[in-house]
């Protein structure tokens, strides 16, 4: 147990960064795990349990800072949930290289999705039966990639919310944590009962994972978002 006690510095660390960038702290936590040799399976589904730690601590915060829109979120996360059950049963006969090259092409998106987010233009719009399909596509699809890899899906949600819809990105960001919560659940529970998680592992990546949602969620109001961008 004593030697495992890094996994919570890891999920602090994962949790810190994520909250205040957007994006699920599984951008990190897996990288690090798949280097030092866990499997596919244990790396996605002991990382979920910190991003659903974390979701929870953020989206506790950033609804006391009066940031979520409720409605599309709960909308959202729902729609999520039938994709989170399939991306775990995916993950469980993947082949280690073959995850380590699909996870390299989502981390390059998550890189640029971090570097341009804020150039996305945002646009007052109502939203069109064609977007709502489209919608519902993407968070289908955003379920499987949460699920799978172990992330969050915020690099899919948060586009969507703000090119589609409309929505600041100082509420997109936050919404994302809260349709997290949804997809994080789901997938933690399909997984748990496909017997892939380490629950002590976990547990110890979600305590420095909800530490750090609490604390990233309080300093991104006043932390130069640049500055960590360079570092993620």
């Amino acid at each position: 147990m004593i030697d495992q006690l890094w996994l919570i510095l890891l999920g602090f660390a994962a949790g810190l960064l994520g909250s205040m960038i957007g994006l699920g702290g599984g951008i990190i936590v897996v990288p690090v795990l798949t280097f030092l040799g866990f499997p596919p399976t244990a790396a996605a589904s002991n990382s979920l349990f910190a991003a659903l730690s974390n979701a929870v601590a953020s989206t506790i915060s950033y609804s006391k800072q009066k940031r979520i829109e409720y409605s599309l979120g709960l909308r959202l996360g729902l729609l999520s949930i039938p994709g989170t059950i399939l991306g775990a049963v995916m993950s469980t006969d993947v082949a280690p290289d073959l995850f380590k090259i699909l996870f390299g092409f989502v981390l390059i998106a998550s890189a640029a999705y971090i570097f341009l987010r804020k150039k996305i233009e945002t646009k007052e719009k109502t939203i069109s039966k064609q977007m709502m399909i489209f919608a519902i596509g993407a968070s289908f699809f955003a379920g499987v990639i949460s699920s799978f890899f172990g992330i969050g899906g915020g690099i899919i949600f948060v586009p969507l919310m703000v090119v589609g819809m409309g929505m600041a990105m100082k509420k997109a960001a936050p919404t994302s944590q809260m349709i997290l919560l949804f997809a994080s659940l789901s997938g933690v529970v399909v997984h748990s009962l496909l017997g892939h998680p380490d629950f002590l592992q976990a547990g110890f990546l979600s305590i420095g994972s909800f530490i750090g949602g609490l604390v990233g969620a309080r300093l991104s109001i006043d932390v130069k978002e640049r500055y960590l961008q360079i570092l993620v």
